[in-house]
């Protein structure tokens, strides 16, 4: 796969499951921040959901190579919501079926932070 092809498809891919993309930069980490589309008081678990499952198929797939990815959750421009991250090692224990999917999603709900300063545990 080229630098090119990746690039590319990272953007329409998250799109194409749902994430109002506000800005990708996918280097290493891949950095991106989203708007979501549940404004409360907390990051929306299935959202966050649908983020990392546009990346697990691009890996399955060999469309991307698994990097660190953290993520900002926005209100709307400017009103951060939370940070979450998933580290590439997780991404690659999964599709090699050393980690289940729960253990992953744990691991990944294990590092949200909302803008307040809270972990969710």
């Amino acid at each position: 796969m080229s630098d090119d092809d990746a690039a590319g498809g990272i953007e329409p891919t998250l799109r194409s499951y749902g994430i109002s993309v506000e800005s990708i930069d996918d280097g290493d980490p891949l950095e991106l921040t989203y708007m979501t589309a549940f404004p409360g008081r907390e990051v929306h678990h299935n959202e966050m959901g649908r983020a990392l499952n546009a990346l697990i198929d691009r890996a399955e797939a060999d469309e991307w190579d698994p990097v660190r990815v953290e993520a900002t959750v926005i209100r709307s421009p400017g009103d951060p919501l939370g940070t979450w991250r998933a580290e590439a090692e997780w991404f690659e224990a999964l599709i090699g079926y050393e980690l289940s999917e729960t253990e992953f999603s744990t691991r990944v709900i294990e590092t949200l932070t909302h803008v307040d300063g809270e972990a969710t545990r």
